[in-house]
C-alpha cells in the first residue's frame, strides 16, 4: 500500500514512479523482480531468495548463511536497481557467479542503526571521489574484493547528501584495521576498515548523487533474509531438545516429561510458526510491489525476540551440557543475539513501526 505522500522523485521514477516520506525517512514500495538474467543471474523474484535463506539454515552455522546473505541480498541490490550497465558489468557479474566478494559498507563506529548519522566523506575532485573515514562491523570485510561503500558526497540534509560508491577494496588508502573478535558468528569474518585519501572514480557511482541513503534503505530487504534464515535453527533447536529430553532423566522419569518443559516448547514451536506466517506475507507483498517496511520491522523484531527467547528456554533444558560447545543449543545461543542488533537494533524497529502507526512524537 502507499499513501498519499507518494511523490515521483527523479532518479527513482525511472523504475518505479513511486515513493514514500514518513518522518523524514525514505520508503518506496519496490517489488523485487527485476531481471539480472543479463548479468548472469536467473531473473527470479525474491521469494526465491526467500527458499534459499530458509534452506540454509539447516546448515548449523550462522556465521556462511549471513556473508552469502550480504552477497546476495546486503551489498548488491542498489547496484542492480540502479547502477550503469557499465558499473554492472565490472562489479555485479562477477559477484553473481562467485569469482569476487562483496561487502557492505554503511556502519560506522558512531553510527550503526542510525544511518544517518554516518561521518565518512566521499569528495568530488575531478573526476574521482575521494574519500575520507571508517566503517565498522563489516562482515566480509577481511576478504572483501569491493565493498558498496556508503558516504556524504555533499553538504546538506543527511538523507539528500549521500552516495552509494562500488568500492574496490584494492585501492591505495584502504586499510583493514582488524578482524573483530566476537561472541558469535565467528566462522564469519567482521572487520574494521578505514579510509585515508582513497581515489575512486566518480563513474563508479551507484545511480544519482545524493541518492544513497534512498537507495540503502532499499537494501533492508535483508531483514526479510534475516528471518527466513533463523527459522530452520530454532526448529531444528526445538527438535534437538525434545529428542535430549525425551532420554535425559531426572527424578527417574524423562525431563520432557514435565509439563513446565513439554508445554513450553510447544509454546516455542507455536511462536516460530507464527514468525514465518508474518514473514510469508510480507514477502508475498513486497513482491507484489507493496511497501511492506511495517510488516519486515515487525518480523525482524519479534525474530529477533524469539531467537532470545527460544535459545535461552531451551539451553536450560539441557543442563550442564547446553553450556558447552559441544552442542547445537549454545550455538544459537550465541549466534542469533545478533538479530536484535544487526540490520537495525530492535528499538530502531520500534520506532519504524509506530511511524506507520501515526504513535512516534515528532520532533519539533
Amino acid at each position: 500500500m502507499v499513501s498519499p505522500e507518494v511523490q515521483d522523485w527523479k532518479g527513482v521514477a525511472s523504475y518505479t514512479g513511486r515513493m514514500e516520506v514518513r518522518g523524514g525517512m525514505v520508503y518506496a514500495a519496490i517489488p523485487y523482480n527485476v531481471q539480472t538474467k543479463k548479468y548472469g543471474g536467473m531473473g527470479l523474484d525474491f521469494s526465491y531468495s526467500i527458499a534459499v535463506a530458509e534452506e540454509l539454515g539447516n546448515i548449523h552455522c550462522g556465521g556462511v548463511p549471513m556473508a552469502i546473505g550480504v552477497q546476495t541480498d546486503m551489498a548488491t541490490p542498489a547496484l542492480t536497481r540502479f547502477g550503469s550497465d557499465e558499473l554492472k558489468r565490472q562489479f555485479l557479474v562477477p559477484t553473481i557467479a562467485g569469482e569476487v566478494v562483496a561487502c557492505l559498507g554503511v556502519s560506522e563506529p558512531g553510527a550503526g542503526s542510525d544511518v544517518a548519522s554516518i561521518k565518512t566523506t566521499a569528495v568530488r575532485k575531478g573526476d574521482d571521489y575521494v574519500i575520507n573515514g571508517g566503517k565498522m562491523w563489516i562482515t566480509s570485510g577481511c576478504q572483501a574484493d569491493w565493498m558498496c561503500l556508503l558516504a556524504n558526497s555533499s553538504e546538506g540534509p543527511p538523507h539528500q547528501n549521500k552516495s552509494l560508491i562500488c568500492l574496490p577494496m584494492n585501492l591505495p588508502g584502504v586499510s583493514i584495521a582488524k578482524k573483530i573478535d566476537k561472541m558469535g558468528m565467528r566462522s564469519s569474518d567482521t572487520a574494521q576498515i578505514f579510509f585515508e585519501d582513497v581515489r575512486v572514480p566518480s563513474k563508479y557511482r551507484i545511480g544519482e548523487e545524493g541518492m544513497g541513503f534512498t537507495y540503502q534503505m532499499f537494501q533492508f530487504q535483508e531483514r526479510l533474509w534475516a528471518v527466513a534464515n533463523i527459522l530452520a535453527p530454532m526448529e531444528n533447536v526445538i527438535q534437538e531438545t525434545i529428542d535430549y529430553t525425551r532420554q535425559r532423566k531426572i527424578y527417574n522419569q524423562p525431563v520432557l516429561h514435565n509439563q513446565t518443559v513439554h508445554f513450553r516448547l510447544a509454546e516455542l514451536a507455536t511462536e516460530v510458526e507464527l514468525v514465518r506466517s508474518l514473514l510469508y506475507q510480507a514477502v508475498a507483498l513486497y513482491i507484489r510491489g507493496n511497501d511492506v517496511t511495517k510488516f519486515a520491522s515487525m518480523a525482524k523484531l519479534k525474530a529477533g525476540r524469539l531467537a532470545r527467547e527460544l535459545s535461552d528456554n531451551c539451553l536450560q533444558f539441557w543442563g550442564g551440557m547446553g553450556f558447552t560447545n559441544e552442542v547445537l543449543v549454545s550455538r544459537l545461543y550465541r549466534d542469533s543475539r545478533l538479530l536484535s542488533i544487526g540490520a537495525g537494533a530492535d528499538e530502531v524497529m520500534l520506532s519504524i513501526i509506530c511511524k506507520y502507526m501515526e504513535t512516534l512524537p515528532q520532533k519539533k
